[in-house]
């Protein structure tokens, strides 16, 4: 099976689809994002099945979510640890530079990995971006209560540990791992699809598209229907409108 064992202690698990210009996506389901996510309802778009005949379609496990990619838990976790397995599996593959295509939680990758490494990303898809609107509600949300009670042989999660995580990631707000300011110079071209639900938040879609300087389009309707087909064309598009020439 494909996986990698990086310098910072995770066990990785990727798969890839397809040749070409690389596609380095993640999955919706917040951390419990898998491969197997790409299969389910949730996912309007599976990526190996609409642009594997043209691109090489790079899926993962994210750490701890359920599928096969594993790391110790500990308070100092942060959008950052995340970042730091998907270069490792970049850099595993050789690849200098790929597109993004990220839902759900993958628009918090999305943001943290430009950010950080901005050489490495030729472009990106934003759909349904997670995010908060207004101060932060007491407690932890749904998901990451869900995400606690799937966790298994994990005695160094702590309540203490995983509170310090749940806070690492949640506590700023927005796209929780990039302010504003980072958006609005962001100079990656991008393609927002609009999110529609409490955890995926209307407003903060329709502020992503309105700041990123470099936003090839914004689809409000594209998860099933006509408005899908759509949605899938312009995706295509987009991704061969950015495509290096030498590729």
């Amino acid at each position: 099976m494909p996986s990698i064992q990086t310098s910072h202690g995770a066990t990785l698990y990727y798969e890839e689809h397809g040749k070409g210009f690389p596609i380095l996506t993640f999955a919706p389901a917040g951390l419990k994002s898998t491969i197997g996510v790409w299969s389910q309802p949730m996912s309007p778009m599976n990526p190996v099945t609409e642009w594997s005949g043209s691109y090489r379609v790079i899926v993962m496990d994210q750490r701890n979510a359920g599928g096969r990619s594993r790391a110790p838990i500990t308070a100092k976790d942060n959008w950052d640890t995340y970042t730091a397995d998907h270069i490792a599996v970049l850099d595993h593959l050789k690849i200098d530079k790929c597109h993004l295509f990220g839902q759900c939680i993958g628009g918090s990758f999305i943001a943290n990995l430009i950010e950080n490494h901005p050489q490495r990303v030729a472009s990106a898809v934003w759909a349904q971006a997670i995010g908060r609107v207004g101060p932060m509600k007491p407690g932890y949300t749904a998901s990451f209560e869900g995400w606690v009670k799937s966790l298994t042989d994990h005695p160094e999660a702590t309540p203490e540990v995983l509170d310090a995580f749940y806070h690492n990631l949640y506590d700023p707000g927005f796209l929780y791992s990039a302010d504003r300011e980072f958006v609005k110079n962001c100079k990656t071209p991008s393609l927002v699809l609009a999110g529609n639900d409490e955890a995926h938040p209307r407003p903060i879609s329709d502020e992503l598209a309105k700041l990123l300087p470099v936003c090839a389009g914004y689809l409000t309707e594209w998860k099933d229907g006509a408005p899908l087909e759509t949605a899938k064309k312009e995706v295509k598009a987009f991704f061969a409108k950015y495509t290096p020439a030498a590729a």
